[in-house]
């Protein structure tokens, strides 16, 4: 195995597009926005990640998994690190990651979450359609829910209890 740049930052990106989120399988690294940034640096590709919360449990898992998936491709010589600033918001995710999770049976943020004409102005939670039914009559049961990064919620229409992935 090498480590030349032989790779281009798009072909990198389409590698990692095959990571998932330990938490959410179906929601790549890429397409939930964690990646921030790849570069060569003296033969090292360097990945730059950004937690989606600052104490996520899924980070030591989610690097090892990156840093597996390049090593296949070829790459001896990688690096993964941790950027905290800018924090990450819902905003960086994907379309497709949002279509995943709601196919997945999770519902996903209804909004932005830095409305940047109001210079970081935050919302009020929206109303959240059920991801099984489609229902708009849901309710908050938790503000947490499975993780911090989502909240507990039930449909009166079908009775299923589902997660929604909050707007951070």
């Amino acid at each position: 195995m090498t480590s030349l740049p032989f790779l281009s930052e798009a072909e990198l990106l389409e590698l990692l597009e095959q990571v998932p989120d330990p938490e959410i399988p179906v929601v790549s690294v890429v397409d939930l926005g964690i990646v921030r940034a790849i570069c060569w640096e003296e033969g090292v590709c360097v990945v730059s990640i950004t937690p989606t919360y600052s104490g996520c449990p899924a980070m030591y898992e989610i690097e090892r998994d990156i840093k597996l998936a390049l090593q296949k491709a070829g790459l001896e010589r990688v690096r993964v690190e941790t950027v905290l600033s800018p924090a990450w918001t819902t905003d960086w995710m994907s379309e497709k990651a949002r279509k995943a999770l709601g196919e997945y049976g999770i519902a996903p943020p209804q909004h932005q979450a830095v409305d940047i004409s109001a210079l970081l102005h935050r919302h009020d939670e929206p109303a959240v359609p059920c991801p099984q039914c489609g229902s708009s009559l849901t309710r908050m049961i938790s503000y947490f829910g499975s993780t911090p990064c989502k909240a507990l919620y039930s449909c009166s229409q079908c009775s299923e209890p589902f997660d929604y992935f909050k707007a951070h």
